[in-house]
């Protein structure tokens, strides 16, 4: 058999690999419909850890403590901030009484590490519900806390949420932070709906505060700067503590990075704690991944010799016809539409982009979470 028979099926097996996950993502939760929870007005804590985030802070404080519901407290964590976000704190505190402060000071042990000072906020909330999110997130609707806490109930100790970042005009590296968001979510949605929950994200997510404890906190991965949200979340989920919450009313809005450097700088950080996942969750995403890569070298490499071109271009065909479906109705449903006919030049950007984080990963680690 020639070298480019080989390539050729291992191209067709690529595809249906491709195929089988993007079919899997659409049936799990491209088709599923949100659903409002509004039953139960429960004793609610928010939680903001804040590192130098003043001026955010005065922006978007306000949509939290305006939220249309009964009975919640702010957490407010000051971890170590060398701006003026205590003294913002404290001007919202006195006005507001259902503000509490932690101000965590340098700590040589836990220096640099958000999830020290995330804990401290934990132990300091009054209420067993506990609603995350992050000093630069403001809350898509004055119903943002209710929807997300709706989804708590006996069985129900953990909810995810979507965290979407703000839309800018005429930037490449705004669509892609979107369209990375955008497929994150797709993936950790559709995983939970299909019982198989790895991670969430701490910019718009909640959990039970005895869950927390329960299961020693962060302790099994304090060591590591990153990771309070998903490595949090893949040690403890499972097929029936689990819910889901993507209303639009649900969302949180964040400002994204506006340079390539700053935003690698962060996938970076993000990308860091995944050899913790569990091993099933690692499986999963690193073949989803690595036939994604396979897909444009393969394809492109088939292309280019003219090697059985028409049925390269049918198979190609194919794949995109599925991954659109999926994506698309994904997007439509998270509100990022234009995304849709910038995919495939999209998809192409962000695994070039994912393999030279993971190669640069391997030779340095990320230090801090700020």
């Amino acid at each position: 058999m020639t070298l480019p028979s080989i390539l050729f099926y291992a191209f067709i097996a690529v595809v249906v690999i491709q195929i089988s996950y993007y079919a899997s993502f659409l049936f799990s939760f491209g088709i599923k419909c949100a659903e409002t929870r509004l039953k139960k007005h429960i004793p609610v804590s928010i939680i903001i850890c804040a590192k130098n985030e003043a001026e955010n802070l005065k922006k978007n404080l306000p949509k939290i403590i305006s939220q249309d519901y009964s009975d919640f407290e702010i957490v407010l964590v000051n971890d170590s901030s060398y701006d003026d976000t205590l003294d913002v704190m404290n001007a919202f505190k006195v006005k507001h009484s259902a503000i509490k402060i932690v101000d965590v000071r340098v700590n040589e042990a836990f220096w640099g590490n958000k999830k020290f000072a995330l804990a401290l906020g934990i132990k300091a909330a009054k209420n067993n519900y506990l609603v995350f999110t992050d000093a630069d997130c403001t809350p898509n609707s004055s119903q943002w806390l209710s929807h997300i806490s709706g989804n708590f109930s006996e069985e129900k100790s953990i909810v995810l949420g979507y965290g979407a970042y703000a839309k800018k005009n005429f930037s490449l590296l705004n669509k892609l932070i979107r369209f990375e968001t955008v497929m994150t979510a797709l993936q950790y949605f559709s995983y939970a709906q299909l019982g198989v929950p790895y991670m969430g994200v701490g910019r718009n997510m909640a959990y039970k505060k005895d869950l927390f404890f329960n299961n020693c906190g962060f302790n099994n991965h304090m060591a590591i700067k990153s990771g309070d949200d998903d490595l949090f979340i893949n040690e403890v989920a499972n097929p029936t503590n689990t819910a889901l919450c993507f209303t639009k009313e649900s969302f949180t809005i964040s400002e994204p990075k506006t340079t390539f450097k700053a935003w690698i700088l962060q996938k970076r950080r993000h990308i860091s704690t995944a050899h913790l996942y569990k091993l099933k969750h690692q499986f999963l995403l690193g073949v989803f991944y690595m036939s994604q890569l396979l897909f444009w070298i393969l394809g492109i490499t088939l292309l280019v010799i003219g090697f059985s071109w028409p049925w390269v271009v049918t198979l190609t065909s194919l794949r995109f016809l599925i991954q659109g479906l999926s994506f698309g109705i994904t997007a439509k449903k998270l509100e990022e539409t234009d995304l849709i006919p910038l995919t495939p030049i999209l998809e192409l950007f962000l695994i070039t982009t994912q393999l030279s984080i993971f190669i640069v990963n391997l030779i340095s680690k990320p230090k801090h979470w700020k």
